[in-house]
């Protein structure tokens, strides 16, 4: 698949790639790759990063690096509040600029895409980071209304977008992650570890989790072990020390942040990924984990339903009890838990990153087109 359209010079925020690739550093590293791939040597890719001290390496996908050594939180401040510098003195000419967070990159004559991945930012600014609870909350809705275009990564978060933000439907656009190239595991691991990917932060709901565990040791003792794969937070401590206590204690392990290389071994010998999350945009790690063949429990809340599609258990994120129960269901019924490899298997390839950069591709002719439009 290739792009055909009139040359396009795109300008993509590589910043949450830079370090760990968590959810939205992976989607934006898997579709610059996939964009790469799909134009032709007429058009230019340009990864925009800044930083003091991180520099990009020789994992980051071909296209134009632009590497600025600028305190990030100085940019974002200057962008954000000021409006300026444009992206242009840096990049120069540029058709299309892309930020992968709410907020516009400032630009002088391109057209410019924002991407919303969730709006948690809204309801519990408490959970985020000082700069996001600074900006976010107060600029999001003036500047997705502004932008040339929306992308969301799940039919619930674009509509969330619309309701909440006021942006008409007609400039929002879906553009799903794509599943990873991993193939499926060869056979189940029925007693493999029970497996959490994520950060520790409290919209992943790990204190549930852990309550959740403790309560399948009390009915199964011989339960598998629980692995939390994620980095941390300041909200990660109450948590990390339980696991040092009874009934976790030798039974609950945190392995710290997994990078993407390291991540199949894990889904491979796992026999099932939990994702109790408050509030997910799409869930990296529920695709993943079909993509290998593990089943998964999720959520009910957020866009987790929407991409597991009826191939997961859906489960009350409030109710520990109800995850107690759907972790048992696995390890006790062989059946169901073949029965949810097997639609996890089916409902991943539905997911595909050159579909999704084919997506984008055609997004951004279209808005390069008419740019400038909503100035």
């Amino acid at each position: 698949m290739c792009y055909h359209g009139p040359a396009l010079r795109i300008l993509l925020d590589y910043r949450p790639a830079l370090r760990e690739r968590t959810g939205v550093g992976e989607y934006v590293h898997e579709l610059a790759a996939a964009l790469g791939r799909q134009l032709s040597a007429a058009d230019e890719l340009v990864l925009f990063s800044s930083s003091w001290k991180d520099r990009m390496d020789s994992s980051v996908p071909p296209g134009r690096r632009l590497d600025v050594r600028i305190p990030v939180r100085v940019l974002n401040t200057l962008w954000h509040r000021l409006g300026g510098p444009a992206v242009e003195r840096f990049a120069g000419p540029i058709d299309v600029v892309h930020s992968f967070h709410p907020l516009l990159m400032p630009t002088r004559h391109a057209a410019r895409v924002v991407t919303v991945h969730d709006l948690d930012f809204l309801d519990h600014p408490e959970r985020t980071h000082r700069e996001i609870r600074r900006d976010y909350p107060a600029l999001a809705a003036q500047h997705t209304r502004r932008a040339d275009a929306v992308v969301t990564i799940s039919q619930f978060t674009a509509g969330e977008v619309e309701r909440r933000l006021g942006v008409p439907r007609e400039r929002i656009v879906i553009c799903y992650p794509g599943a990873p190239p991993w193939p499926a595991r060869p056979a189940p691991v029925p007693r493999g570890p029970i497996l959490f990917m994520g950060t520790l932060e409290p919209r992943k709901n790990v204190g549930t989790l852990l309550q959740a565990y403790a309560g399948l040791l009390a009915r199964m003792p011989d339960a598998p072990e629980l692995w939390l794969a994620g980095g941390t937070t300041e909200a990660s401590a109450p948590w990390l020390r339980a696991l040092a206590d009874p009934p976790l204690a030798g039974r609950a392990r945190h392995l710290g942040y997994i990078a993407a290389d390291r991540r199949y071994d894990l889904y491979a010998q796992a026999s099932m990924l939990v994702l109790p999350s408050h509030l997910e945009g799409f869930g990296i790690p529920a695709l993943e984990a079909m993509t290998v063949g593990v089943p998964v429990i999720v959520s009910d809340r957020g866009a987790l339903p929407e991409v597991t599609g009826g191939a997961a258990q859906v489960i009350d994120p409030d109710e520990a009890t109800s995850l107690t129960e759907a972790m048992r269901h696995y390890l006790t019924d062989p059946a169901a838990a073949a029965a949810a490899t097997a639609l996890g298997l089916a409902r991943a390839r539905h997911y595909s990153w050159e579909t999704s950069a084919a997506t984008l591709l055609d997004l951004y002719a279209r808005v390069a087109a008419t740019r400038g439009t909503r100035r």
